[in-house]
């Protein structure tokens, strides 16, 4: 769903562009409280693996594909501030690298991929588990709906931004009918990728799951060859053993990531997304313009000089997920130090 330059007028991508600012800077603050020594090296590997993931296009429908959008599973992994700020660390990356999603639209991608979706899925999250028992199934199902609900959320929302800027004249109705339709369709695909990775996070750590903080989670033994409960009392795993197992989960997850974006990439569907399949039958793309990086060297997830597209490409993905981690874990270093900065006694009034 990423814009290209020329979809909205300039009015309206200055305003999106305010909103994202704002949003941004409330999310930097809010960060502060979601991110700890456990949880920060973990939100710069939530942008990389999505990143990668967003590489992968799956089949919908009529010649048709989505990909992941990621503000429901990054709002979950690590918190609705976070998320904003690890969706955002993406879009920017892909923007400036990549040439996907236009500069000058970055405020209505932004506004759009990270701010809608993560509030909308955390939302309906935090909604769901406030009436459903707290358990590692309900919460992988609620993860599933919210998710689901998160894409079509945000096709309403360009619907709307481009009703106010939208820079052909089409017909609005057509337009919501189609983006609705096909992003129902994709937060299926989003859905499916959130609750099994979701549920995979917290098998092994839920402790480092922020929508899973406070579930116990209950440690079995094998006696006699069956798995029985561990007495209630049983220790908590020493400091040493907990930053083993966090730095295990923190290189399973990159080296998936690399995996994805290197090489899975290359079977991704090769069909135009939900956006720019609407755009074209629709004729919102006429006013389309050269986007502003498209000599980059990574221009359309290729690396340029190498004839090779396999190699090519699977390069272009290593890279990214390479300066995805390290810009994401850049911001979060600097907001966790800020958090440490804030909370020091020579800062703390009495």
């Amino acid at each position: 769903m990423h814009v290209p330059d020329g979809f909205i007028d300039a009015p309206t991508s200055a305003v999106t562009g305010v909103v994202a600012a704002g949003a941004l800077a409330v999310s930097l603050r809010g960060a502060r409280r979601e991110l700890d020594e456990r949880t920060a090296p973990l939100a710069g590997l939530v942008a990389a693996f999505i990143f990668a993931v967003q590489m992968l296009n799956f089949p919908v429908a009529a010649g048709t594909s989505g990909h992941l959008l990621g503000g429901a599973l990054a709002a979950i992994l690590v918190g609705p501030y976070t998320a904003v700020l690890c969706v955002s660390v993406v879009l920017l990356m892909q923007g400036v690298l990549f040439a996907d999603g236009g500069l000058t639209a970055l405020g209505v991608n932004i506004t759009d991929m990270a701010i809608v979706t993560t509030v909308v899925a955390y939302a309906v999250f935090r909604g769901l588990l406030a009436v459903l028992p707290r358990s590692r199934r309900t919460i992988t199902a609620a993860s599933f709906v919210a998710a689901l609900l998160s894409v079509p959320a945000a096709a309403v929302v360009f619907t709307l931004i481009y009703a106010v800027g939208g820079t052909t004249d089409v017909s609005l109705a057509k337009v919501a009918t189609a983006m609705i339709g096909v992003h129902v369709l994709i937060g299926i695909g989003e859905a499916v990728i959130t609750s099994l990775t979701v549920a995979a996070v917290v098998a092994v750590r839920p402790d480092l799951v922020y929508g899973a903080r406070g579930l116990r989670q209950k440690l079995q033994l094998r006696v006699n060859g069956e798995l029985v409960d561990a007495p209630a009392e049983t220790p908590a795993p020493s400091p040493a053993v907990a930053r083993t197992s966090r730095r295990t989960l923190w290189i399973t997850g990159l080296v998936t990531s690399l995996v994805l974006a290197g090489f899975v990439s290359f079977y991704a569907s090769a069909n135009p997304d939900g956006l720019e399949k609407v755009a074209h039958d629709e004729g919102i793309d006429k006013k389309t313009e050269p986007h502003h990086s498209s000599d980059s060297p990574l221009a359309d997830y290729g690396v340029r000089d190498v004839s090779d597209a396999r190699l090519s490409g699977g390069l272009a993905g290593v890279i990214g997920v390479g300066v995805t981690v390290v810009a994401g874990s850049a911001v979060f270093w600097a907001v966790r130090r800020r958090r440490d900065h804030d909370a020091s006694p020579a800062n703390t009034s009495v």
